[in-house]
């Protein structure tokens, strides 16, 4: 596990660093993950100065009050769901921080269903100055633990990579 750690150290360090050159701040909102990825940025030294706001909704309430996700929405799809990540994300910025990342899945052991087995979880990004969405469905194996850690490590590199592809 020291690799994954390391790997999401650099991924988060690098996130950091182009969120401060552009200017830009970054809100979380996280289920499975349960604050790991807000964790990991907060990890950085002078992360205050782009790193604004995290929220863990764990439970599909937590998820309709904190970010606005309609629970239509939520019944229909599923919180382990595109649609889902996608409000989850748009949700988190609703303040006006310029990057939001959400993830919702099946860490494990339980909880799979044959249309969601354990280690399947959604993730999004929403840059929201260009109104820019990007969304993945990971399939991941390991147990609880390696699951969320694949999951921070993809929803950094994630959040890289749409900054990488933004206009600004």
């Amino acid at each position: 596990m020291k690799q994954a750690t390391t790997s999401i150290s650099i991924l988060a360090k690098q996130l950091g660093e182009t969120l401060a050159a552009r200017g830009l701040t970054i809100a979380t909102a996280e289920s499975c993950t349960g604050g790991g990825i807000a964790s990991a940025l907060t990890d950085i030294a002078g992360s205050s100065a782009w790193f604004e706001r995290g929220f863990v909704t764990y439970s599909n309430g937590a998820k309709s009050e904190m970010l606005g996700v309609a629970p239509a929405v939520i019944e229909s799809k599923g919180a382990v769901s595109e649609a889902v990540v996608i409000a989850m994300a748009k949700g988190a910025c609703a303040a006006g921080d310029s990057l939001g990342v959400a993830v919702s899945g099946v860490a494990g052991p339980g909880g799979g269903s044959p249309d969601k087995p354990v280690g399947t979880v959604w993730l999004a990004c929403y840059l929201a100055n260009e109104d820019k969405v990007s969304s993945h469905l990971l399939q991941l194996s390991g147990d609880r633990h390696a699951v969320r850690q694949q999951t921070v490590a993809a929803a950094l590199q994630a959040c890289l990579q749409i900054l990488e592809q933004s206009v600004a």
